[in-house]
C-alpha cells in the first residue's frame, strides 16, 4: 500500500511540475506580448511628439543645423525610435539613433528606405508636417518593439521556476527508484550473470515452504555438535561454533537496524558425495580456511552441520551478497572438492525488521533450492520490505 501511495504521490508531483512548466511558459509569453503592445503604444506617442517638435522647429529653418540637432537629440533620447526619414521639397533626410551597429537606412540613389531588421517595425509610422512656407513635407519612423533587457529578465525568471520544478521532479524520481524494490529469487550458474527465476513475487515471498510456523512451532536451529563449545572457535575448523550462530546473527541484525544498514547471510554446503571417504574432515578444514581468507570475518563465520558454513556479512545488500557468493564459489580449487558440488543460499535484511530465525530460515530454503537445481549453484532470496510487513500483519491478525 505504501508503494502504491508513493507511486500516486510521484504521479501527482510530476503532474504538478508539468503544470508549472506550462504556466511559467505561458505567463512569460503573455508578459512578452504585453511588453510588445506597450512599446508599440509608446513608439506612437514618441513619434507624434517628434512630429510636433519638427513642426515647431521649422521656424528655426527647415533642415538647418538647429533643426537637425533637435531631431537627432529627440531620437537619441527616445526609448523606441530607431530611424527617421523626413521628406521635403529639397529632398529626403535621414536620422538614426546614435551608436547602432548597422545602419537602418538604405539609400537608393537620392531615395532613402528603411532596412528590414529583426524586432524593427515592418510598417513605418507616418504623418505630414505643417511647416510654414513649405508644402508636401512628411516624416516617417521605425521603432524597436522588443525590450531586450526586459525579455532577458523574464527568461531568467521563467528558467529559475522551471529548474526548481525540474529539481523537485528529479528528487522524487531518485527517491522513488531507491525505495522501489522488487522481490525475486535470483539464480547464477558457474559465474554467469544472474537471471530472475520465472515465478511470481508472491509465490516466492509467501510460498508455504517459506512461511515460518507460529512462535510455538518455530523450527529450532540445526543440532549442536556433540562436543560442548569451548572458546570462541571450533578446533575442528578454526571458525565459530554452530551453537553461537543464532546469537551472533541476532546481535548483528540489531546493530545494523540501529544504523539503518543492510546485512546479508550466506549459507554454504557441499553435497554429500564430496564428503565421502577418509579425507572429509581435511576437506572441511580447507573449506573453512578458504572462507576465512575470502571474507576476512572469522568471528562472523560459523559451522553448520557436517558439511556447511554460515557467513554473516554486515552492510551489504542482496545484489552485493550474490557477488560475494559468486566470487567465493569461483575461488574453490579442485584440491578441496568439485566446485559444482558447492551450493550457496543467500538472504538479506533488505530494510526489514526481521528476526535472526527468519533470516537464517530464508537462506536455508534458498540453499535447499540450490541443492535441487542442477544448473544454478547459488540462489539469492530477495524480499520486498513492504510486502513482508503486510504479510506479517496479516499473519498477526489471523492468529
Amino acid at each position: 500500500m505504501q508503494k502504491k501511495d508513493s507511486s500516486i504521490a510521484s504521479f501527482i508531483i510530476a503532474l504538478l511540475c508539468i503544470i508549472v512548466y506550462i504556466v511559467a511558459i505561458l505567463f512569460a509569453a503573455y508578459r512578452m506580448y504585453q511588453s510588445v503592445e506597450e512599446r508599440q503604444a509608446a513608439a506612437e506617442r514618441e513619434f507624434f511628439d517628434l512630429a510636433d517638435l519638427a513642426s515647431s522647429a521649422g521656424v528655426l529653418g527647415f533642415m538647418g543645423p538647429a533643426f537637425q540637432e533637435a531631431i537627432q537629440d529627440t531620437i537619441d533620447s527616445s526609448a523606441t525610435l530607431q530611424g527617421v526619414i523626413i521628406s521635403g521639397p529639397t529632398g529626403e533626410f535621414a536620422f538614426e539613433r546614435t551608436g547602432v551597429r548597422e545602419s537602418i537606412v538604405n539609400w537608393v540613389g537620392d531615395s532613402a528606405r528603411f532596412r528590414s531588421r529583426f524586432a524593427i517595425s515592418a510598417q513605418p509610422l507616418f504623418t505630414p508636417l505643417r511647416i510654414e512656407g513649405l508644402r508636401n513635407v512628411t516624416i516617417k519612423a521605425v521603432f524597436l518593439y522588443i525590450n531586450y533587457d526586459f525579455f532577458i529578465l523574464i527568461l531568467k525568471q521563467t528558467l529559475l521556476i522551471i529548474l526548481a520544478a525540474l529539481a523537485v521532479a528529479l528528487f522524487t524520481l531518485i527517491l522513488e527508484s531507491i525505495l522501489r524494490k522488487k522481490p525475486v529469487f535470483q539464480e547464477t550458474a558457474h559465474g554467469k550473470a544472474p537471471e530472475a527465476a520465472p515465478v511470481k513475487d508472491e509465490e516466492l515471498l509467501f510460498d508455504e515452504d517459506l512461511i515460518l510456523p507460529h512462535a510455538e512451532e518455530e523450527p529450532k536451529p540445526a543440532a549442536v555438535p556433540p562436543d560442548t563449545p569451548q572458546g570462541l572457535y571450533s578446533p575442528r575448523s578454526g571458525i565459530g561454533w554452530e551453537a553461537y550462530t543464532m546469537e551472533r546473527l541476532a546481535a548483528e541484525l540489531h546493530r545494523c537496524a540501529s544504523f539503518e544498514q543492510d546485512l546479508s547471510i550466506l549459507v554454504m554446503e557441499y553435497r554429500l558425495l564430496s564428503f565421502s571417504g577418509e579425507g572429509a574432515e581435511d576437506i572441511y578444514k580447507q573449506f573453512a580456511d578458504l572462507a576465512v581468507s575470502s571474507f576476512n570475518l572469522r568471528d562472523l563465520i560459523f559451522e553448520r552441520g557436517e558439511r556447511g558454513i554460515v557467513v554473516i556479512i554486515p552492510n551489504i545488500d542482496p545484489d552485493q551478497g550474490m557477488v560475494k557468493a559468486e566470487d567465493f564459489h569461483n575461488r574453490i580449487p579442485p584440491s578441496i572438492a568439485t566446485r559444482a558440488d558447492l551450493r550457496i543460499g543467500v538472504s538479506s535484511r533488505a530494510g526489514r525488521l526481521v528476526s535472526s530465525e527468519r533470516l537464517l530460515f530464508e537462506a536455508s530454503e534458498a540453499l535447499k533450492r540450490a541443492m535441487k537445481d542442477p544448473l544454478s549453484p547459488i540462489i539469492v532470496f530477495k524480499s520486498d520490505p513492504e510486502k513482508y510487513r503486510t504479510f506479517i500483519q496479516k499473519k498477526g491478525a489471523a492468529r
